[in-house]
């Protein structure tokens, strides 16, 4: 006889949500309903239980639950499965539903990977209505994240592996006379080889056997490496030189951890991100396969104006994006330019001021005073696009000639020549300007503290400094829910406080910054020492 399974017993929580919890719940829930994102979810959602079938679960609750997880307790996907079975929150949230840690993962990205650009600008967009703050002046900076893939089996770029099967294979085509017209290419192609070998059957009379066997093996041989060359170089694509294996839209990259120890040998696979800061709240993201940020700054302020449709008035990075061509873009879309030139920093301190200043009549003039003049030159070409020729007479007799021709030869030439860009030179000072402004000092110092402060929120505050997805569609929504869960967790301090962050504020009387004067002695010694030990490596 049973007596302790009789009957079935169907735990349900018998106590409520504390009242602050139910507001935080209620407030959060009204951010999403305001914010219009129900309609993108409305979009996939055709369960028709009706018509029979397995009841499936109610799409906006698994929202809420994914975004209040990123928001409120930085879990992961499996701990917001588990969370559903004990924590009130979430299971008020879902209803009571329990669903497993592969339905939110199907969730994502059937719904949220496809749509994230614009589940992103909604609710970022009713969080600025919400505070109620200008969106005018915008930081960029970003960092990299190491990526869900195994660091010892990657792909480099097969480059140089490839030009030495072309030489070998175009010595076999030429000397055997494969092809009637043929223009040897830079990389050759698999179908190249496939023509050969054909044409090398047309001809196999002519031949004896054993030099077509040894032939063909030899074109056999080429075009297996050549198709296996051609399916790595279409995975890694034009813009980068390495993938890994277990996910090949990771790029090796050195971390910041990487630049203290063994910059170089250190590599790990990663992406890099971009981050457009407003107010201490993330407004814009990117995420890309590139090594370096000067690249993405572009990237990350069209998305800005896609999302919001306007660009902001003001915009400050380091000198890690001072580049012509981003430049360019702020003067285009009337930006206020407060980016750092790459050689800000050697000016500001006077240990590696530039040589030369260009004057408004167009003409230079150097550390010592003189005055340079355009000049073509016949006999030699610039280096860079855009870039002119300016000569500066009298250095032999110049104290500051061992410093503006430490990485010559020739230093005995009484004459020095400039590659100068003018537009370059011209959007440096413009920058240099405004930072050194009262109002630029201002805004320097808010990039600290609001950019940086949201990377330093994410790496030490929550410890997040790899991905958990792969792909770089997955990852860059993962990148997404991060950084909109971060906003709404400072939007419900907001709520707590009912005051905005407070940011640094330049004083009435402060005044604009000045370079240091570069001293001579100190700039020369250096020179000769740079010079030294240039030719010392010369000569090893």
């Amino acid at each position: 006889m049973a007596y302790f399974n009789t009957g079935k017993m169907f735990l349900l929580p018998s106590f409520d949500l504390e009242v602050k919890e139910q507001k935080i719940i209620e407030s959060f829930l009204n951010l999403l309903d305001d914010s219009g994102v129900g309609d993108v979810i409305s979009k996939y959602i055709k369960n028709n239980t009706s018509s029979g079938g397995r009841p499936g679960y109610n799409y906006y609750h698994l929202f809420a639950t994914i975004l209040f997880g990123f928001a409120f307790t930085r879990c992961t996907l499996r701990d917001l499965a588990d969370a559903c079975k004990y924590d009130l929150r979430f299971i008020f949230l879902m209803d009571q539903a329990r669903p497993i840690y592969s339905k939110f993962c199907d969730f994502i990205n059937k719904v949220i990977v496809p749509n994230e650009e614009e589940i992103f600008s909604l609710i970022s967009m009713q969080i600025a209505k919400e505070m109620a703050f200008d969106m005018d002046d915008a930081f960029v900076d970003g960092t990299k994240y190491e990526a869900n893939a195994n660091k010892y089996k990657f792909v480099w770029k097969p480059t140089m592996h490839h030009k030495r099967l072309t030489i070998k294979a175009s010595e076999i085509i030429m000397k055997y006379g494969l092809f009637d017209y043929y223009r040897e290419e830079e990389l050759i192609r698999s179908n190249t080889l496939a023509h050969a070998i054909t044409n090398l059957q047309l001809k196999r009379d002519r031949l004896d056997e054993i030099t077509y066997r040894n032939i063909e093996k030899a074109l056999i041989g080429l075009l297996e490496k050549t198709l296996e060359y051609e399916e790595k170089e279409d995975v890694i694509g034009p813009n980068r030189n390495s993938y890994y294996k277990t996910d090949k839209d990771a790029t090796a990259m050195a971390l910041k951890a990487d630049y203290y120890s063994g910059l170089g040998s250190n590599m790990h696979a990663a992406y890099n991100v971009q981050i457009l800061v407003m107010r201490g709240f993330v407004f814009s993201y990117y995420v890309s396969q590139s090594r370096t940020d000067m690249n993405d700054f572009i990237d990350v302020i069209d998305k800005f104006a896609r999302f919001y449709g306007f660009y902001p008035k003001r915009i400050c990075a380091d000198a890690g994006y001072g580049s012509l061509e981003n430049y360019r873009y702020l003067h285009q879309y009337h930006i206020e330019n407060y980016v750092k030139h790459p050689s800000w920093e050697g000016n500001k301190s006077a240990k590696n001021p530039d040589c030369f200043h260009l004057n408004e009549n167009d003409t230079i003039t150097c550390l010592n005073g003189y005055v340079g003049y355009e000049v073509k030159l016949t006999y030699r070409h610039p280096r860079k696009a855009e870039a002119v020729f300016y000569k500066i007479e009298g250095c032999n007799h110049c104290r500051w000639m061992p410093y503006c021709k430490r990485f010559m030869m020739r230093q005995d030439d009484d004459y020095k020549l400039f590659e100068v860009i003018k537009d370059l030179e011209r959007y440096k000072y413009e920058s240099q300007n405004n930072l050194c402004s009262p109002n630029g000092i201002a805004i320097r110092v808010n990039r600290s503290i609001q950019v940086e402060g949201v990377i330093g929120i994410e790496k030490q505050d929550y410890g997040y400094v790899r991905f958990r997805r792969r792909g770089l569609d997955k990852v860059s929504t993962e990148s997404m829910l991060n950084y909109l869960g971060l906003n709404i967790a400072k939007l419900f301090r907001y709520y707590e406080t009912r005051k905005h962050n407070k940011f640094w504020v330049a004083p009435d009387n402060l005044e604009p910054e000045l370079f240091r004067k570069p001293s001579w002695k100190r700039l020369a010694k250096k020179g000769r020492k740079l010079n030294t030990k240039m030719r010392q490596n010369l000569n090893k």
